[in-house]
């Protein structure tokens, strides 16, 4: 109780696989919310991350604010894909509270992910988050043998991305740096 808590939510396009059923995106906004409904006395932020990162709701108590933000992901909200763990590390660190004199907040990040990291250096901030006293914990999303990613198009679905061969792209649960990122992270 009295924990400051950053989600950091993969809106990668990668997170509309279908290997964990209805897709990787809507079952971790239900596992948000119900996250959410255990809060007590804690203040919540969420970011949003893809190729960039962005703040989607800053440092709250105001629960019902936080549950309407995770009802309106989806992986448009960020045009640039890819995915920039360690930049959402980042800005999940400027969303904290700064320390008041005699008060020290508990503070955690929680990433959810496939974790198919393709833009940055996450475990070196990873490493800066744990050396300001953020533990991170990771929560993957997607399974050990992966599923195709849906290609959507005018919001519907037009079979499945391909890479510059024509193969279907087939995304994958990269559990070993989730679980690295988590260990670095004291998580």
């Amino acid at each position: 109780e009295g924990i400051e808590v950053v989600i950091a939510v993969d809106v990668s396009n990668s997170m509309l696989a279908e290997d964990i059923r209805p897709n990787r995106l809507e079952r971790a906004k239900s596992s948000i919310k119900r996250l959410i409904d255990d809060l007590t006395q804690d203040k919540i932020s969420i970011v949003l991350f893809a190729g960039d990162s962005f703040l989607q709701l800053p440092m709250t108590t105001d629960y019902s604010a936080a549950k309407l933000m995770v009802s309106t992901m989806s992986t448009d909200l960020i045009e640039k894909q890819g995915t920039a763990i360690g930049s959402a590390i980042e800005l999940g660190l400027e969303s904290f509270s700064d320390d008041q004199e005699g008060e020290e907040v508990n503070k955690v990040m929680i990433i959810i992910t496939d974790g198919e990291n393709h833009e940055d250096d996450a475990l070196s901030a990873a490493k800066k988050a744990e050396e300001k006293g953020v533990i991170i914990y990771t929560i993957g999303m997607g399974s050990i043998d992966g599923g195709p990613i849906p290609n959507i198009v005018n919001g519907r679905p037009q079979g499945f991305i391909t890479d510059n061969s024509g193969k279907t792209v087939v995304s994958k649960l990269n559990s070993n740096m989730l679980q690295e990122l988590a260990s670095i992270g004291g998580g």
